[in-house]
């Protein structure tokens, strides 16, 4: 009986597929509240629709081009990027904390309206501290390997 018990206490962690968790948790979670979302709404939507009260674009006249499409190239490069200087550096999860520097950096620029000299210190400052607070946290006092 000792060993059976001590079997129901015992964690095995398959580390081939350890990283798959968290993104199966919310994959799920993005689908259940789809399915609550479609469920609440989607029937005065499609009444909507019919009725010509609502269409469907998946763009407004007028819309941030420049914004929209670089933040999604900014994304996409922090990505690779972070993959290729993490080789760089195994480890060490200097992958991450030289690649978000810059990131944040271009995010904020993307987004800032009226820049002037205190908003740039403010952006520059918070991109260096950010990354750098979050890398030591996370890697050193956690012990959570970054890229």
């Amino acid at each position: 009986m000792g060993d059976s018990f001590s079997k129901l206490l015992s964690v095995n962690i398959d580390f081939e597929q350890s990283h798959m968790f968290f993104p199966k948790i919310i994959m799920w979670l993005l689908f259940l509240l789809f399915l609550l979302i479609v469920v609440l709404y989607g029937r005065k939507f499609l009444e909507d629709l019919k009725a010509g009260r609502r269409s469907i674009r998946f763009f407004e006249e007028n819309f941030d081009k420049i914004r929209l499409f670089g933040t999604i190239g900014v994304v996409i490069l922090y990505f690779v990027l972070m993959d290729y200087v993490g080789v760089l550096f195994p480890n060490t999860g200097l992958g991450f904390l030289l690649v978000s520097i810059p990131f944040m950096m271009s995010l904020s620029f993307l987004y800032v309206h009226d820049l002037n000299k205190k908003k740039t210190i403010i952006i520059f400052l918070n991109s260096i501290i950010a990354p750098t607070a979050a890398w030591y946290i996370l890697g050193n006092l956690f012990n959570i390997t970054l890229p």
